[in-house]
């Protein structure tokens, strides 16, 4: 005997069923898509705390990154009021990236005209110590729209500038009359020599002393002309003055002539001298020697008058 057959579902159960089950898969699909988006986000890396000082917190968000060279190394956590007024900004570093952070890192937070403010860290020298768990630094603020109403007051101030001096009676209006005068006094008469002058006047005297000195150089060309003539000529000064030095030439040379000739009888009259002087010389010789010899003979006369006084006169004449 044949058993008898199951009861059959009804449909209604079925789809049921399938709607459970494609659900639960939506939800599991959605936690992994979640917990992967986590995960690419460093949710679950370790991280390090940073306490970031700032003095206002106007345009920081939890959530925002903290850039090292332009990748994301951090977020912020939480923003809170520290007992000084300032604002605590706490910042969670992934251990991975918190080599890049040193104890001489610089941490900014500039709000641009345009997008939201960025945190970013400067690391100059990556030699020096690691940046510690807990690190509690200031933050230098700079505020691109803060400068602004400055760049406006600039402008205002240049165009302020250019208006005064493009005015009627501004500089360059000035300096454009003074060239328009430069120039018609240079298409005048006197064109640049009335410009340096200063009228046209001066320039007429000056024009008149060029025209004086340029007729005294013409006097001048032709007084060195008729000098030429008087000197260099065949009758000038010149040729008369060869003749007479050819004369005088031949003068010197008879006196030369005479010269000579005196010379030698210089030169006789020197032996003549010569002579002369040694006759001299032997006649003080002997000379001498007769003083000698009446010395003598006077000492043996007062010797005589002594022992045999004959005579009162002791004198003896001399030749």
């Amino acid at each position: 005997m044949t058993p008898p057959l199951a009861p059959t579902p009804p449909p209604v159960a079925n789809l049921e069923f399938k709607a459970r089950l494609l659900m639960v898969f939506t939800l599991l699909l959605v936690c992994g898509a979640i917990l992967f988006v986590l995960y690419a986000r460093g949710a679950f890396d370790s991280t390090q705390r940073l306490v970031l000082m700032a003095e206002d917190s106007e345009g920081v968000a939890v959530g925002m990154d903290l850039t090292f060279s332009g990748f994301p190394i951090g977020r912020v956590h939480r923003i809170e009021l520290a007992e000084t007024g300032k604002v605590r900004i706490l910042v969670d570093i992934t251990s991975k990236d918190a080599h890049w952070l040193r104890t001489s890192s610089v941490f900014t937070l500039i709000r641009g005209v345009v997008g939201s403010p960025a945190i970013r860290a400067y690391t100059g020298v990556l030699d020096d110590p690691q940046l510690p768990d807990g690190a509690e630094r200031t933050v230098l603020q700079g505020d691109v729209s803060a400068e602004i109403p400055k760049v406006i007051a600039s402008v205002r101030e240049l165009m302020d500038n250019l208006n005064n001096l493009t005015a009627a009676d501004g500089s360059m209006g000035t300096s454009l009359r003074n060239l328009q005068t430069l120039t018609a006094r240079l298409n005048g008469p006197g064109g640049a020599l009335t410009v340096a002058m200063g009228s046209e006047q001066d320039a007429q005297k000056i024009i008149a002393m060029l025209d004086r000195t340029q007729a005294l150089l013409a006097k001048l060309d032709s007084m060195a002309a008729k000098t030429d003539t008087q000197v260099f000529g065949d009758k000038g000064i010149l040729p008369q003055t060869r003749d007479t030095i050819v004369q005088l030439q031949g003068l010197l040379g008879d006196s030369r002539d005479s010269l000579k000739r005196l010379d030698a009888v210089l030169q006789d009259a020197q032996a003549i001298s010569g002579n002369a002087k040694a006759a001299t010389a032997d006649l003080g010789v002997l000379r001498a020697e007769v003083d000698a010899s009446l010395r003598k003979v006077d000492g043996l006369v007062t010797e005589i008058n002594r022992k045999w006084p004959f005579a009162r006169s002791t004198e003896i004449p001399l030749p």
